[in-house]
């Protein structure tokens, strides 16, 4: 049984979202591929949150837990132009608390890139971004030396994981499995960006728990499948734990495809910009440079590969980050 109502939960966002057919992508693709499923949108871009995202439904939980604490501030870390930054600062913002974020500079990029889209959401929000450390830095150990200053001066820190990814927060995304089992159709595939994997886990997580033959295919934005996988799968077994799952999650249930990373994380590829540029011109949506334009050229490789039966249901998960846009006006000029 899954059990989600024991958790402390702050309502952030609006659930739950639409699930949409993508029928003109659909119908664009068949034309050129002869195994062409049937193509759905989960609209976690359209949470609420300050231009939405998938981190809302992590949040939802974790700043429950924070409020439980009696916490006054929020710590948490991302890359320059995180989307989980963004979501954690209008969290903060909703909750009446202060927000503190650590931005690692993973990339070399333009000043767009280091003053707009999420950068400039961050302070409108509210949020100070008390520093920008090199790649590579330990990450999780500076947030806990900033909330060790912050309790020494009188705060009381509540400290949220990169992504917001630890078992509570993935809790959000066993929610989220739980939307898509009692939809109007037989879903078969999940398909999105995985990154620092608690919304992979977590439907991973909660699909096994209640029994659901959907299998969860995460399009990797940062490493190898490997490493992938072993982070997914670590944090899947401690969500089903956690919701009272035990051993129900098997490493082979943990699918990772890792093509489409390109250079790096947050690096700008051909692929993406393609995907990107389709679901915007098809359907009207705008994916993210980062997470979903990546994610979604994976869907479109699976696609081409054969990947999927004809009469399967997929359902790209649109995890948000279009404001991210903002900061690669770059790499979406047309030559």
């Amino acid at each position: 049984m899954v059990q989600v109502a024991r958790f402390d939960r702050f309502p952030l966002g609006h659930f739950p979202t639409a699930l949409e057919p993508m029928d003109r992508l659909t119908a664009h693709l068949r034309e050129h591929h002869a195994k062409v499923p049937n193509l759905w949108i989960k609209r976690d871009d359209c949470t609420g949150l300050a231009t939405g995202g998938n981190k809302t439904r992590k949040l939802e939980f974790l700043v429950g837990e924070a409020v439980r604490q009696g916490a006054d501030v929020l710590i948490t870390q991302g890359a320059t132009q995180s989307n989980h930054a963004r979501q954690t600062a209008a969290a903060a913002a909703r909750a009446g608390m202060d927000c503190k974020l650590l931005l690692e500079k993973r990339q070399a990029r333009d000043e767009e890139y280091e003053l707009s889209g999420n950068v400039l959401l961050d302070d409108l929000l509210g949020a100070e971004i008390v520093e920008r450390v090199p790649a590579g830095t330990d990450m999780q150990q500076a947030m806990e030396l900033l909330a060790d200053d912050l309790r020494a001066n009188g705060k009381r820190p509540y400290v949220i994981p990169g992504g917001g990814s630890n078992p509570l927060g993935a809790v959000g995304y066993v929610v989220c499995a739980q939307e898509l089992e009692s939809a109007s159709i037989a879903v078969d595939w999940v398909v999105h960006g995985t990154g620092s994997s608690g919304t992979q886990a977590g439907l991973v997580a909660g699909f096994r728990a209640m029994r659901s033959p959907a299998q969860v295919l995460g399009i990797s934005v940062r490493q190898s499948a490997e490493a992938q996988i072993d982070a997914v799968f670590g944090l899947a077994e401690r969500t089903a734990a956690l919701i009272g799952a035990d051993g129900v999650v098997a490493r082979e249930d943990v699918l990772v495809d890792d093509r489409w990373v390109g250079a790096g994380y947050g690096m700008p590829t051909a692929a993406m910009v393609e995907a990107v540029r389709l679901v915007a011109s098809t359907e009207g949506v705008l994916l993210d440079p980062v997470y979903s334009g990546k994610g979604f050229a994976g869907l479109l490789g699976n696609i081409a590969d054969g990947r999927f039966a004809v009469s399967d249901n997929v359902v790209f998960l649109h995890t948000g980050g279009s404001a991210g846009l903002f900061g690669y006006r770059s790499a979406f000029e047309r030559s």
